[in-house]
């Protein structure tokens, strides 16, 4: 059995990318990071999951460096922007380099515990609005880590290309549960509903035909 480090938000995607890892059979390091994000929540969940399955797993404190990632509205005051992805108002949303900074972690951790893989939730729906979950940003840095080390270790993406909607639906296949899963930006008791991801979350499950377990504000797609 390979191990293998999991790049694990507490989100739907990475919840699903946790479970195909474990399907997959690796034993399975699942690594959480608090990088001042305002839906510290999601964290939470992380835990409460990884503790239920009985798989390692760390939440990494780097919120030292949200001064160097500032004029996000995930890590600031900023307003939180409302609506679709494709829409321009969302890169404030972007958190500069966060995901370059989160892999190389990832790839850290691995090599020190003999992984020779980091799985990471980039998706399709993720390509307009976010440049480092874009293919050509993970094929530089899967690049990057086979010669970083002394050992090669692989970035896998399996959602790389996939929507959010087809994520969903293979999670429903392995059996997954999403009420164990948090994405709203906001990070209230109940979700927004109207921020990016909450309305890319709200679709997935319309393509689904089914309702989101999770409790909303408003479930109306903007």
């Amino acid at each position: 059995m390979s191990k293998v480090v999991v790049i694990y938000s507490g989100g739907m995607d990475s919840f699903t990318l946790l479970h195909k890892a474990i399907k997959d059979g690796h034993e399975v390091h699942a690594l959480s990071f608090n990088y001042g994000q305002r839906h510290v929540k999601e964290l939470q969940v992380a835990a409460k999951v990884t503790a239920e399955l009985g798989i390692a797993h760390e939440v990494v404190d780097i919120s030292a460096i949200q001064s160097l990632i500032a004029n996000s509205a995930l890590t600031s005051d900023i307003a939180m922007p409302e609506g679709h992805y494709q829409e321009n108002n969302m890169k404030q949303t972007v958190v500069p380099n966060r995901n370059m900074i989160l892999l190389s972690l990832a790839i850290g951790k691995a090599v020190s515990i003999g992984a020779d893989k980091v799985y990471y939730g980039a998706h399709g729906g993720d390509h307009a609005i976010y440049p480092d979950c874009r293919p050509e940003f993970v094929k530089a840095m899967n690049a990057v880590s086979q010669v970083a080390n002394y050992e090669p270790v692989s970035i896998e993406s399996p959602y790389l290309m996939a929507t959010k909607g087809e994520i969903l639906t293979d999670g429903l296949k392995m059996g997954l549960s999403y009420e164990q899963t948090w994405t709203c930006y906001q990070g209230g008791e109940a979700a927004c509903g109207r921020c990016g991801a909450c309305q890319e979350r709200l679709e997935a499950f319309r393509e689904n035909q089914l309702e989101d377990p999770l409790p909303y504000l408003t479930r109306e797609i903007l």
